[in-house]
């Protein structure tokens, strides 16, 4: 067994109150996803996405988020992958923002919704062209006998609209998640973080602020 009880980090001195973050979540995520983009953290748009299967089991993956506003978050996937699967049979998700650089992490937890085929065709368009012709390929969580058969999918894609633009798989699109729940989290000394909360009373239609201890 390993042993790394001496793999340690000194964690920022600097803090998150209660009474110094803004009171709409979507405005300090903004305030540190920027401050995320202008730092070294490697991709700042990336955030671990958690489902769970219709019989319980929970599973986890990486994706990138490519818009969000106070609608929600979005991003794309294909729509007979797994977590496409899942997300079908339970609507209920959580995302991780990993900031270790900035010794952060943000955790997303709401519904998530299909979004309209328009905005995923604006997307789709936008994406490389290698981009689009994998969307097309690739049969998304099943299993290949090798590599081989992939990038022989690849090529009948590129043979099938060759010198036309590539239409948007109807099996392909975005997903919006809608928080009900923030949570940013500061690294502090000691292990002794920064810990707030936000999480929306539908009483009092609006967003309440909280501390949790570390």
């Amino acid at each position: 067994m390993s042993d790394l009880k001496e793999l340690r980090k000194l964690y920022s001195e600097q803090g998150l109150s209660q009474k110094g973050v803004d009171r709409n979540p979507f405005s300090q995520f903004k305030i540190w996803f920027d401050q995320a983009v202008n730092s070294d953290t490697a991709e700042p748009d990336g955030m671990c996405l958690s489902t769970i299967s219709s019989d319980g089991k929970p599973s986890q993956r990486t994706v990138l988020m490519k818009a969000y506003d106070e609608n929600g978050f979005i991003f794309y996937t294909n729509h007979n992958s797994r977590k496409g699967i899942q997300l079908k049979e339970n609507t209920s998700v959580s995302a991780l923002f990993p900031w270790l650089a900035l010794h952060r992490q943000i955790i997303i937890e709401g519904e998530v919704s299909r979004i309209d085929d328009e905005i995923s065709l604006a997307y789709f368009h936008s994406r490389p062209r290698g981009s689009q012709i994998g969307a097309w390929a690739s049969r998304q969580s099943q299993r290949l006998n090798s590599r081989c058969e992939l990038e022989e999918q690849i090529k009948a894609v590129e043979e099938r609209f060759e010198g036309q633009p590539i239409p948007l798989p109807e099996f392909w699109g975005g997903y919006r998640i809608k928080p009900n729940r923030f949570e940013f989290w500061q690294g502090r000394n000691h292990r002794i973080h920064d810990r707030i909360i936000y999480h929306w009373s539908e009483s009092e239609q609006a967003w309440k602020v909280e501390r949790l201890s570390p």
